[in-house]
């Protein structure tokens, strides 16, 4: 089944300094090509007193032609080599966009990370200034969605996930960030990634893969088949929901989907059949349901007493 998407692309420039919701759950480190993070230390900088120092002047670029990126980037300089305990130690680190250094004579490992994105560098350091550009080839990622009507889903019911879009051996793919929120800017190199959006808390789910380019923003939109429902139990039709009841939602095939108590029991569920299993007062009463999309509002479940 193919899932429809558009995407757009904007200016990276254009983004704000810095993201709240990419901040807040950026890594310390993340280095495909080169695995320093099971070696650094948290955070703890440690420099060499006992050498002469030398200026390192940092600066990082989303592309090789852009402009220096002046926020939201965390330098890192290692030491090259690993310590006896198989680490390598954590010399120096700046927040912020270049960033001037003074670090011992010597070779290190430089690494510079903006959200997901990141580049590793290895630079030797004497006693005179030495200057260096690290490209990220990095762009960025906003991810909405929509009902397959066009009509707009509340965003606090839609949450994404980024995936990396190859598989591994068990045909698993890596998470990159969770939790994202529709409209929050993702920081990510350039690559192929696998994105997940879901709508509500229960089956409506839909999944699709995009590109991130470096230097843009790629905005993608994902459209659902689904539609919110609100089950409720009544002794006649139209007529008050009955409280205290305990409610199942059931799939044709007998999996049990969502649970909830309550007189009413709003639920989001993707396109297709369902049966609504209400229990009131030891008595059990059902209603087979057909979900379609866009197709939001009540669903009566009758109490036959």
């Amino acid at each position: 089944m193919r899932f429809p998407l558009s995407a757009a692309l904007v200016l990276f420039s254009l983004l704000p300094a810095a993201d709240p919701a990419a901040a807040q759950s950026a890594p310390d480190l993340d280095l495909p090509k080169l695995n320093l993070q099971q070696y650094a230390p948290a955070d703890e900088a440690v420099p060499d007193l006992r050498r002469e120092t030398g200026r390192l002047q940092l600066e990082a670029k989303l592309t090789d032609k852009g402009e220096p990126v002046q926020a939201g980037i965390v330098w890192r300089v290692f030491e090259a080599d690993p310590g006896p305990d198989g680490r390598l130690r954590l010399i120096a680190k700046a927040e912020g966009g270049p960033a001037s250094l003074d670090v011992p004579e010597g070779t290190y490992l430089v690494h510079a990370a903006f959200g997901r994105a990141g580049a590793t560098k290895k630079i030797v350091v004497g006693t005179e200034r030495v200057e260096e550009v690290l490209v990220l080839d990095a762009g960025a990622l906003a991810m909405r969605a929509e009902e397959s009507s066009g009509n707009a889903i509340p965003p606090f019911k839609l949450r994404f996930a980024v995936y990396e879009a190859e598989v591994d051996e068990a045909g698993e793919r890596r998470l990159i960030v969770d939790n994202v929120a529709p409209g929050a800017i993702v920081r990510l190199s350039e690559g192929n990634y696998h994105i997940v959006s879901s709508y509500g808390a229960v089956n409506a789910i839909m999944r699709t893969d995009i590109r991130v380019e470096p230097g843009v923003v790629t905005e993608a939109t994902v459209q659902h088949r689904a539609a919110e429902l609100i089950l409720k139990l009544v002794a006649r039709p139209g007529g008050e929901a009955l409280a205290d009841t305990s409610w199942s939602v059931y799939t044709e095939s007998g999996e049990l989907l969502f649970q909830s108590i309550g007189a009413y029991a709003p639920v989001v569920l993707a396109e297709g059949g369902y049966t609504a299993v209400a229990k009131h007062r030891d008595r059990v009463f059902e209603k087979p349901i057909m979900v379609e999309s866009g197709k939001n509002g009540e669903v009566e479940v009758l109490a036959e007493f």
